[in-house]
C-alpha cells in the first residue's frame, strides 16, 4: 500500500502546528471545576457542576443547562467521622495528547524472525476519553478521616507522528549492506487505561519510511502492535 505524499505532509504539519498546544492540554487530565454526571447511593444520576477548591468540592444541580441550588459539599479536611455515601463523578470528552510507543513488536517478515524494538517515536493522539472520579476516604494515624479524588478511566482513538528506525542488512533482507537510522511516520489506533498520573495502553499501527530505501525495508506499511504511554505533564 502506497501512502500519498499529501497525507505525509498533512501528518507532519499536524505534529508541528499543534505540538505546543497539545503539551498544555496533556496536563489537563485531573479533576477540575467543571460539569459532570454525579452518582451516589442517595442521589440518582444527574448533571451537576462541581466547584473545586483546596478545601472542598461544592456540587450544584444543573437544570436546563443552568446552575441551580447546591446539592452537597465534600470537604477534604479531616474529621472524626466517616460518610459511607459512595460518590462518583463521570465525564466524556475529546482527548488530545502526546504519546510514545515504548515497545513495538514487529511480526515476522521475509522469513526473518519477529522483532521487539524500542526506537524513538512520538505521536499526537486524539480519542474519546471516559473518566470516572471517585471520592475515597482514608484514615490517618490519629483516627481522622480525609477525602481524596481517585481517577479511573479509559480512552480509544487514533494517532500519527514521527519516529526513527534502523535500516540495515537485517531490516532489508540483506539488500542494503550499511546501517543508518531512517526517519519514518507512524499511523495507528490505541486504547488507554487512565490514572491520575499517566496513561498506559496497547497500540496497533503501520510505519511508512520516508527515505528512498522504503521499497526494500521489510517493515514498510506492515502492521505492528505495541505498548504505548502518555504522561500528564502537571
Amino acid at each position: 500500500m502506497k501512502i500519498p505524499v499529501k497525507y505525509i505532509v498533512i501528518s507532519a504539519m499536524i505534529v508541528l502546528a499543534y505540538s505546543c498546544s497539545v503539551i498544555e492540554k496533556a496536563s489537563q487530565h485531573g479533576f477540575d471545576s467543571d460539569y459532570y454526571i454525579y452518582r451516589s447511593e442517595r442521589e440518582r444520576a444527574q448533571k451537576v457542576y462541581a466547584d473545586l477548591t483546596e478545601e472542598k468540592i461544592d456540587v450544584y444541580r444543573v437544570t436546563n443547562n443552568k446552575i441551580g441550588k447546591k446539592l452537597i459539599s465534600i470537604p477534604f479536611s479531616t474529621s472524626d467521622s466517616i460518610d459511607d455515601n459512595s460518590i462518583k463523578f463521570s465525564e466524556k470528552n475529546l482527548d488530545i495528547d502526546i504519546t510514545t510507543v515504548l515497545l513495538k513488536y514487529r511480526f515476522s517478515a521475509k522469513n526473518l524472525p519477529a522483532q521487539l524494538v524500542t526506537d524513538f517515536n512520538a505521536a499526537i493522539y486524539a480519542g474519546w476519553r471516559h473518566d470516572n472520579y471517585f471520592v475515597k476516604t482514608s484514615k490517618d494515624p490519629l483516627g481522622n478521616y480525609k477525602n481524596r479524588i481517585v481517577n479511573r478511566g479509559y480512552d480509544f482513538g487514533i494517532f500519527t507522528g514521527p519516529g526513527t528506525t534502523l535500516i540495515g542488512p537485517f531490516t532489508t533482507n540483506n539488500a542494503f549492506s550499511n546501517e543508518y537510522y531512517g526517519f519514518m511516520l507512524q499511523f495507528g489506533i490505541a486504547g488507554f487505561l487512565e490514572s491520575n498520573i499517566a496513561s498506559f495502553g496497547i497500540a496497533a499501527g503501520l510505519d511508512y519510511l520516508l527515505s528512498e530505501h522504503r521499497k526494500i525495508w521489510i517493515y514498510n506499511n506492515k502492521p505492528w502492535v505495541g505498548f504505548v504511554v502518555g504522561i500528564a505533564l502537571n
